[in-house]
């Protein structure tokens, strides 16, 4: 461990740290643990994980359900995050208007942001005859293979973009995903070139996708919004249709944010 590493830590709160820790992996397993599984996970002494489960039940951070004995997370961790979300500014000036995207379109609409290499759902709303609901508030996809997270990633000048993706091949490429660094940046400057992505079965076969960037008072990209439309290839007859309502709405976000700009306007790369 490094001089600055032990400066660090010196400061640190061993019981707030290992809490903390608990939280993650329950949170990263997706699933209710034992307490012999979280033990195992966090590396930490019994009787130290213990006094930490015990904290993190009283007060509703983690649950144990009274039949099998397992953890889960609890209703503050949800509560935490929702009002996270709920504080977003694009959350809060969005919502109406992906209502409104909704009922103009008939479509399922969402506003994204991202964090990291991750596209993170803060707002959502389903069309009355949804089949699909793939996403949910708080749902995470990576960047790379979507593409919501195409256009978000517009934003990015080239050293930012090589300091988020330091590998030459990407992560978890598939079948209709760019398969190296190079790939994705030639077509993440053809989304930011041409304004909005419309996505046919990029991520999800049989469901296509319109997105646009929404820019904050900076112009910095902020989040996107889009819609899922349940179709392999949108037809003809609806593609403008649709693609200037999203177009619209993106307008209408993005000016609530104190963006000054022209329609599909953005930063200068540097």
């Amino acid at each position: 461990m490094s001089d600055t590493e032990k400066d660090a830590r010196k400061y640190l709160i061993p019981g707030l740290e290992r809490g903390l820790i608990i939280l993650m992996e329950l949170s990263r397993s997706h699933r209710e643990m034992s307490f012999a599984e979280i033990v195992k996970c966090v590396d930490i002494p019994k009787a130290t994980a213990y006094r930490a489960i015990q904290t993190l039940e009283y007060m509703g951070f983690i649950r144990r359900h009274p039949s099998t004995g397992l953890y889960s997370l609890g209703v503050n961790v949800l509560r935490l995050g929702f009002e996270y979300v709920a504080s977003l500014d694009v959350v809060q000036v969005g919502q109406p208007v992906i209502e409104s995207l909704r009922d103009k379109t008939g479509c399922s609409s969402h506003i994204a942001i991202r964090d990291g290499r991750d596209v993170i759902y803060v707002a959502r709303v389903s069309a009355a005859n949804a089949t699909v609901r793939r996403v949910s508030v708080g749902t995470r996809l990576p960047a790379h293979r979507t593409s919501l997270g195409r256009m978000l990633l517009t934003g990015l000048s080239r050293q930012e973009f090589e300091a988020l993706y330091p590998e030459s091949t990407l992560p978890d490429a598939e079948p209709g995903a760019p398969a190296d660094r190079e790939a994705l940046w030639q077509l993440v400057q053809e989304d930011r070139e041409r304004g909005y992505v419309i996505a046919e079965s990029f991520f999800q076969f049989g469901i296509s996708s319109i997105v646009y960037p929404l820019y904050n008072h900076d112009g910095e990209v902020e989040g996107v919004v889009s819609i899922m439309v349940p179709v392999h290839e949108i037809p003809e007859a609806d593609r403008e249709r649709l693609r200037l309502e999203v177009a619209e709405a993106a307008n209408g976000i993005s000016n609530l944010l104190g963006y000054q700009g022209g329609a599909g306007g953005q930063r200068q790369m540097r």
